[in-house]
């Protein structure tokens, strides 16, 4: 009989290594069904993996999809520090999209770029609200916050698909499900016009360094991690445990929106239906894989970037479907929870006994 029986204690190196054990068992994995499907695979791993960024243009391609990750994954990061599983980042991301998109569509291109600051604070609003949901329904009923998480991620995203195809459909789009086009006053300002990486990325990374301060340096950082370690300890110690639940969730929130709102304003430029290719449930990934620490949530998101464009690339080369994005994600995590599995537990097979008794 097989039984899993806790560890003494957990080793901390391995919590450390076991990212790297995942990801070499992903592109294990991977290569395997390259190969089962007929192809190379170390030509399909390269081509997954490493071809979309050999050139300047497809790394900024990578900055582009790195920003959004960070920034949902850091706000993640503070929630499951503090043991509040939000799993609705991507709710959060498209209401901040949606929001930033409503204001957006008021300005024209005559507007002074003080524009694009108002419609960055309606995005970021906008998924703090929508977060704020979660957090009520925490503290007020003591509702699980997966399951409302996940709800509101599927009501944010019946929202989109009211907006695009109602009050936000552009009168002169042919019935296309999308926005009219922004005007030039509220989109991102680019790095270079060859390109289209634009200062969302500036965000993302003072967002990851915000987050690194206030985790080792900040009060708030300290009963966050306090929450997080021993829910029991932090109310005997004072610390309010629904104000930090509000906290957490309200930050998630406000920088998944703001991922969203620049995502509009940036290399779309206009509100479709597939504003997001599932940005926020990645992040979840990007913060399990990254051990919640500031560079490690950084690597994992060029990790995890690297899929969502090796998806779109070996389409293109392999014309294999794209859904391997979402296989390989899917891969990686699997992995990293078996891992983590096995750091605190160990398999120990005994023997069955079987039961007697008097006829």
């Amino acid at each position: 009989m097989i039984q899993l029986q806790a560890r003494q204690h957990d080793s901390a190196l391995m919590g450390y290594v076991s990212p790297l054990i995942a990801i070499a068992l992903t592109l294990l994995a991977g290569g395997l069904l390259f190969g089962l499907l007929g192809h190379n695979p170390l030509t399909a791993l390269y081509t997954f993996f490493l071809a979309p960024i050999s050139d300047i243009y497809g790394l900024t391609e990578l900055g582009i999809k790195v920003a959004p990750l960070l920034l949902c994954a850091t706000g993640l990061t503070l929630c499951y520090r503090a043991k509040i599983w939000n799993i609705g980042a991507e709710g959060q991301f498209i209401m901040g999209a949606l929001g930033g998109s409503a204001a957006a569509l008021q300005f024209g291109e005559d507007s002074s770029r003080w524009a694009l600051v108002w419609v960055l604070l309606c995005g970021s609003a906008s998924g703090l609200l929508w977060a704020g949901l979660a957090a009520w329904l925490k503290t007020r009923f003591n509702a699980n916050e997966i399951l409302t998480t996940i709800m509101l991620n599927y009501i944010a995203l019946n929202a989109l698909l009211y907006a695009v195809h109602g009050p936000l459909k552009d009168p002169e789009g042919f019935n296309f499900p999308e926005s009219a086009t922004f005007s030039d006053a509220v989109i991102l300002p680019l790095f270079a016009d060859d390109y289209r990486l634009n200062i969302s990325l500036i965000f993302s990374f003072i967002a990851i360094i915000t987050l690194g301060f206030v985790l080792a340096r900040s009060w708030i950082g300290y009963q966050i991690t306090v929450l997080g370690e021993d829910a029991k300890a932090a109310r005997y110690a004072g610390f309010g445990e629904k104000k930090l639940t509000w906290f957490v969730l309200l930050a998630c929130g406000a920088l998944a929106g703001l991922a969203g709102v620049s995502e509009v304003t940036g290399p779309i430029g206009q509100l479709i239906p597939q504003v997001s290719p599932g940005y926020g449930y990645a992040a979840i990934i990007v913060v399990f894989l990254g051990r919640m620490q500031p560079v490690g949530i950084f690597l994992a998101s060029i990790l995890l970037a690297l899929t969502f464009m090796g998806g779109e690339m070996i389409q293109i080369e392999m014309s294999l479907p794209k859904s391997l994005t979402g296989l390989f994600q899917g891969m990686l995590l699997f992995f990293m929870l078996a891992a983590d599995l096995l750091i605190r537990y160990r398999i120990v097979f005994t023997p069955r006994t079987r039961a007697t008794g008097d006829l």
